[in-house]
């Protein structure tokens, strides 16, 4: 089946190579013109495992393309997606500046009956905009042409997203139109082979669904913060707590690990965006306003334990050099969005602290977002970030973080203190290699 994807992000660059693997014709489109050429020419611009292989071998084979030119793209595709960012307003809500361009896009350029497929996150109510963009655009040339719009949101995590677009849990198709919903389950059939994952709904709740499930994971996160530090004050191990409720088949062990906060370019926007839904149509988003509020308070909450560690005192963190393991907001990928790491990072600035940083992927983007400054060293492996380091503080889970050498790490640090924003450790162990530990709702955090 020929494909038409417009955007080049995680979402419409994923969901084309995967697509184009399992044999469709699949033409991605983005105004960026470098981004293009350097897709054209193998440069993968963002890290996801598994993804570059996968985007030259479909290239090379021809049943993947890049192109600015969105005529020839759109042609006689029957299907098109809209795979475009929408990022939050200044109210937190969804701009849907670039939804509605692709639309309009659409409706100037399609040559045959088109299902128009909505992949990015949008309100309730965007696939009605949809068609009206596309419908005023053939009203505007004179062409009367069958289409339809569909809700088909993305479930795909950052660091595993080829695998969850591959092996998909469930394929959300929002139509009312059987036609549609048969089309999306031929261009989907070789992804749903073993049983069927194809769930079926009508528009407005398919497009509700992608912001209730992030709301919801991102509510089991702050809940966990939140319980972990209750657990700082009353003296309980947040990680027996943790066993203790996941163990519960009705919690589960997804998303109950408590941690420096949630990031990235999905949890903190979707629920901003389902707030600011949610009270567009006068309902209080009381939960949904308690998550975020969680979250950001628990993004500051690294500097909070470095601060007791050295009893407060300014002058005794001015002129410190922390060495921090992990700058991306979660391991297997580069994106550094709403990531926890960039508020530690300025706390410790302005406190006159120094940094020595080091990310097995997000080095370039580090640079990029701060540039060059006197106060920050982005190193080459994580040893080296503890040269003339007084404290460890480790932000992102990386699994060649969880195993290092303590006896080693204690030699490096003047200080003797590590600070686990991801509980990685085990606070006995660490002690008992002479080094002081604070964790999240564990080891010194205790008794605050």
């Amino acid at each position: 089946m020929r494909v038409a994807i417009f955007g080049t992000g995680y979402v419409g660059l994923v969901t084309g190579t995967c697509l184009a693997d399992v044999g469709h014709q699949v033409t991605c489109v983005d105004i960026d013109q470098a981004k293009v050429d350097g897709l054209n020419k193998g440069v993968i611009p963002i890290y996801e495992p598994g993804l570059e292989p996968m985007v030259k071998a479909n290239h090379q084979a021809r049943r993947l393309q890049f192109t600015t030119d969105a005529a020839e793209a759109i042609g006689q595709c029957p299907v098109v997606f809209i795979a475009v960012g929408t990022p939050p307003d200044e109210d937190g809500s969804a701009d849907l500046q670039y939804v509605l361009a692709v639309a309009r896009t659409i409706g100037q350029h399609m040559q045959v009956p088109t299902v128009v497929v909505n992949k990015s996150t949008v309100p309730v109510g965007t696939g009605d905009k949809v068609r009206q963009a596309v419908a005023a655009e053939l009203a505007a040339r004179g062409v009367q042409l069958d289409f339809d719009v569909v809700s088909n949101p993305e479930f795909l995590k950052e660091g595993d997203a080829v695998a969850d677009c591959m092996r998909p849990d469930r394929i959300i198709v929002g139509s009312s139109n059987a036609d549609s919903v048969a089309l999306m389950r031929r261009l989907y059939a070789p992804f749903n082979r073993n049983h069927d994952r194809v769930v079926e709904m009508d528009l407005r709740s398919a497009e509700l669904t992608k912001y209730a499930a992030n709301a919801m994971l991102a509510t089991k996160i702050s809940f966990m913060n939140e319980i972990a530090n209750i657990a700082e004050h009353v003296g309980a191990d947040v990680e027996k707590v943790r066993q203790g409720i996941g163990s519960d088949p009705r919690i589960g062990w997804h998303f109950i690990y408590p941690g420096a906060g949630y990031g990235g370019s999905c949890f903190p926007k979707d629920v901003q965006a389902l707030a600011r839904i949610a009270q567009q149509n006068g309902v209080e988003p009381r939960l949904l306003d308690a998550v975020e509020a969680v979250n950001a308070a628990q993004k500051g909450h690294l500097f909070e334990l470095v601060g007791r560690h050295y009893q407060h005192d300014a002058a005794a963190v001015r002129g410190k050099t922390f060495a921090v393991w992990g700058l991306a907001f979660k391991p297997n990928t580069d994106d550094m969005r709403e990531a926890s790491s960039r508020r530690l990072l300025q706390q410790l600035w302005d406190a006159g602290a120094k940094v020595r940083a080091y990310d097995p992927e997000a080095h370039h983007e580090a640079q990029r977002i701060f540039g060059q400054r006197d106060d920050l060293v982005l190193c080459d492996d994580a040893w080296q970030a503890l040269d003339g380091a007084d404290a460890l503080i480790v932000v992102t889970e990386w699994k060649q973080f969880r195993s290092p050498d303590f006896a080693r790490l204690h030699t490096a640090l003047a200080d003797k203190v590590v600070f686990d924003g991801r509980n990685l450790y085990d606070p006995a162990e660490i002690e008992s290699c002479g080094l002081a530990y604070y964790g999240i709702g564990r080891g010194r955090s205790l008794h605050a």
